[in-house]
């Protein structure tokens, strides 16, 4: 694979892996701003340490499988399930940036919450981003 998307989508799944696993052993840097919550300030859920280690994991598994693709490491993945990973992993993130229509995603209403207006300005477009590099990096080679 010639084109740079991958190193890219690496970065961002082991960063993003990175701060969920700072969550998972205690951290609280950013994990407010993380949750969505209802316009009177209630999370709509919060996860525990083993729920964000497993989200975590995910990233991290998102990361390791555009590392494969570089072919910098030695795997092989059988081609059908390879070009299966390719599409779900975009198609993800392109759902997650469309969201619920109620608290997360670029077609929510407006809200004043701190996660609102993070999800706004950057959870959203970063979904959207990935789920483009992911598309772009899938189509022409499937």
């Amino acid at each position: 694979m010639k084109s740079t998307n991958p190193f890219i989508l690496i970065l961002i799944f082991s960063f993003l892996a990175g701060i969920h696993f700072s969550w998972a052993m205690g951290s609280s840097w950013g994990f407010m701003a993380a949750l969505p919550t209802t316009t009177d300030g209630d999370l709509l859920f919060r996860p525990t340490p083993a729920e964000s280690a497993t989200v975590g994991a995910g990233f991290m598994a998102f990361a390791i499988y555009y590392l494969i693709q570089t072919n910098w490491i030695a795997i092989e993945l059988p081609a059908k399930m390879n070009r299966i990973i390719g599409w779900i992993i975009p198609c993800i993130f392109l759902l997650r940036a469309i969201g619920d229509f109620k608290y997360v995603g670029i077609f929510k209403p407006p809200m004043q919450t701190e996660f609102a207006q993070a999800d706004f300005f950057f959870y959203s477009p970063l979904c959207l981003l990935i789920a483009l590099l992911g598309f772009v990096i899938v189509k022409p080679n499937n």
